[in-house]
């Protein structure tokens, strides 16, 4: 199995090769996309993509917790979290393609 990471400048060659966009526009594009992803996201609103998924932001109450190591108790205070639910359609393009490597 691999384990390359994809990462921005993976996705901006790829929007070089296969739009033809050049390189700073392809990288200008790919950070104002993800800058909006951003702002909605600070301004509690999903954003749902269409065939790949959906990003929520999730309020955490404050709780006591534990350090595994020692069992010494910490308060851990509220937070929000981000969290990414996958389509059913990119959910099950992941399961074929485990699928036919396993073969």
């Amino acid at each position: 199995m691999s384990e390359k990471t994809i990462t921005r400048a993976d996705i901006v060659d790829s929007l070089v090769q296969q739009v033809g966009l050049t390189r700073q526009d392809s990288s200008d594009y790919l950070e104002r996309v993800l800058e909006m992803i951003c702002e909605e996201l600070v301004a509690d609103n999903p954003v749902k993509l269409a065939r790949f998924g959906n990003f929520v932001v999730r309020r955490k109450n404050a709780r006591i917790g534990r350090n595994p190591k020692t069992g010494t108790e910490a308060p851990i205070t509220a937070r929000r979290v981000v969290t990414f639910k996958p389509s059913p359609l990119m959910r099950s393009r992941v399961e074929a393609s485990l699928a036919t490597k396993e073969k």
